[in-house]
């Protein structure tokens, strides 16, 4: 088989290295030692992983199946280590995952490590969660649960503290050349006037000063992360190694972080350029070749007209929908849904045989990625509209909701991005500050009506998710309406970085008496079960409708402006429509003249002859009679 593929796919493999690095005089050495570093992988994959590579081949396209549910999670946070994680299989299968992409977790600073993406090793797992090995049998163990594993490929950037980077400190040329490194800071400064500045409140400038390396050091992100040189043809073969020897743990699809600014350019802002798109395809092509059941998930969080162009069998088969997620808590600010309708119609269409991953929030920030166009031609102007968004996710709007936090104030231009946890920011903290407050006398009464909306919004939002195409992904905590945790302001490690506010230790006795519904007179608890218990609901509903899956989708006008629709269709097995109410009113529609359907979430049937209505914050997937 190996034999086959290489010969089937080196071709084009080295027409995309020939694009890259064809004029360099080695380039002939390079196609050796990658075709030996591609023939070393192949050979060391296990068996059950070459019957994976075989049963992957009869479908590939399996996360279109609308069995498919994920998680994102930290280790560390959801069950303390690796050995904990295999005993949290059980809840993870009971609540309907298949898919489940681990947080960062290869070895990395202790202090500076940016969540995890800072990685100092790619074939160690960090020491407080358990071995390499563990982190192979854990995903044994999820195949044989029906989980899916996903891993990280931090490829732009290394930690300052990585075997390479050390080395080039040391003055190794051979490693100096692995980053960019300018002695002179003109040097610096002339790439520096056309970048994009990441983290502003963090540090100005995209180039850090490193005396042991005797010049400025390229660091798009934070100081401790240099950036790596695709440039030199060594870096591509040294990350192959390493992408190959994750893969051959178990891993399923590999999340590529930061894809967009893995190509430097003179001139450029670094961002999105082509040469990053042919290198993309290079290491998928390498993947193809040696561990064909493996593929890539894009994480382009820039403009939406950039999003699509990584999407393609042969660059990224999954990618994250961040135009989706920000759009469903744009809506769910303003109570219209003219934006997200106008913004999914022109841009949902991506290639057949790959699927988005639609989420509600995720591990880092919500950013308001809109296209300016699109709003613009629903008569917002998006420069005020994030603005708009900003205050109102952060609790600085007068009658909102929300209880969020602002990630990385740019206090020249006032942008900033979002951190919350899903509860929080629909509105169930704003009602457990309220519950707490009132007096014993008719305590809750209100509280309960604020939480209530919030319940509402949460489950609208899910029902939504999970009524589109491709994989929903929870973050873990979400499930079960976890509040903001603001101790991280008293960790010195942390306190700078407002993310924490959302990355929670899992309280696993709160979650058993979620889980079971004991929780007894504990008001938070009860509104935290109706969450959980809701999602599962629509988990298992989503499951057993196969017009969830492959179908196809239709986004249209309720001619209502709070009102979100869609429809899922496949010939011959019929249609399903989808309709959510954005709002706390209560809002009418026209389902399609002459259908009559029994919604799947509710059991009530609707009719085309008459006028249809959503009660605040509905979603209804209402499936047409044959």
């Amino acid at each position: 088989m190996i034999t086959a593929r290489f010969k089937g796919l080196m071709p084009e493999l080295v027409k995309k290295l020939y694009q890259l690095y064809g004029t360099r005089w080695d380039f002939y050495q390079v196609l050796q030692k990658l075709t030996d570093i591609i023939e070393a992988a192949a050979l060391v994959r296990r068996e059950d992983l070459r019957a994976q590579d075989e049963e992957r081949e009869l479908h590939p396209d399996w996360f279109l199946d609308e069995k498919e549910t994920g998680m994102m999670l930290y280790v560390d946070l959801f069950a303390e280590n690796l050995s904990g994680l295999k005993k949290k299989i059980p809840y993870l299968t009971d609540l309907g995952i298949t898919y489940v992409h681990l947080m960062p977790l290869f070895r990395c600073p202790a202090l500076h490590n940016d969540g995890g993406y800072a990685v100092s090793s790619y074939r160690e797992v960090e020491k407080k969660l358990g071995t390499i090995t563990q982190l192979a049998d854990v995903a044994t163990l999820f195949r044989k649960a029906g989980i899916r594993l996903v891993l990280d490929f931090v490829f732009n950037h290394t930690s300052d503290e990585h075997d390479w980077a050390l080395a080039a400190k040391k003055g190794e040329e051979e490693f100096r050349d692995y980053y960019l490194v300018f002695k002179e800071k003109t040097e610096a400064d002339s790439w520096n006037t056309t970048l994009r500045e990441i983290f502003p409140d963090t540090r100005r400038g995209s180039f850090t000063y490193v005396k042991e390396a005797g010049g400025w050091v390229w660091t798009t992100f934070n100081s401790f992360q240099w950036d790596l040189d695709y440039r030199n043809p060594q870096v591509f073969l040294a990350m192959c190694e390493e992408m190959l020897a994750i893969a051959n743990l178990g891993v399923d699809v590999l999340r590529l972080d930061a894809l967009a600014f893995v190509w430097k350019k003179i001139g450029t802002n670094c961002e999105n350029l082509p040469e990053a798109h042919v290198l993309i395809e290079a290491f998928q092509y390498v993947a193809q070749i040696a561990t064909p059941s493996l593929i890539f998930k894009s994480e382009a969080i820039v403009h939406p007209d950039e999003v699509i162009k990584y999407i393609g069998k042969n660059q990224c088969s999954l990618s994250y929908n961040p135009l989706q997620m920000a759009l469903f808590w744009e809506s769910t600010a303003t109570r219209r849904t003219n934006l997200l309708i106008k913004s999914l119609k022109k841009r949902w269409t991506i290639p057949k045989g790959c699927g988005w991953v639609n989420y509600i929030r995720c591990h880092d920030d919500i950013g308001w990625t809109f296209s300016d166009e699109d709003a613009g031609e629903c008569g917002i102007n998006g420069y005020d509209h994030r603005h708009f968004l900003n205050r109102f996710y952060t609790n600085r709007f007068d009658g909102g909701f929300a209880r969020g936090e602002a990630f990385q104030y740019n206090p020249e231009n006032g942008d900033c991005r979002v951190c919350g946890t899903m509860a929080s920011l629909c509105g169930l903290e704003e009602a457990n500050e309220l519950y707490r407050k009132e007096t014993t006398a008719g305590k809750g009464d209100r509280a309960q009506v604020y939480a209530n909306m919030a319940i509402r919004r949460m489950i609208m939002l899910y029902s939504v998710l999970f009524a589109l195409p491709g994989i929903p992904l929870l973050n873990a905590g979400d499930e079960t309406a976890t509040l903001n945790d603001y101790s991280y302001h008293e960790d010195a490690s942390k306190k700078t970085d407002s993310r924490w506010v959302h990355r929670i230790v899992t309280d696993w006795k709160r979650i058993e008496k979620i889980s079971t519904g004991t929780t007894g007179e504990d008001w938070l608890l009860g509104q935290q079960a109706k969450v959980f218990h809701a999602l599962k609901r629509i988990i298992s509903t989503r499951k057993g409708e196969s017009l969830l899956g492959r179908a196809s989708i239709e986004f249209y006008d309720a001619r209502n402006e709070h009102v979100f629709a869609f429809i899922r269709q496949e010939p011959g097995k019929g249609r399903i429509f989808v309709l959510a109410n954005f709002s706390e009113e209560k809002a009418s529609f026209p389902l399609y003249l002459g259908v009559t359907g029994t919604d799947l979430l509710s059991g009530t049937t609707y009719s085309g002859v008459d006028t249809c209505i959503l009660e605040s914050y509905q979603t209804v997937w209402i499936k047409e009679e044959n």
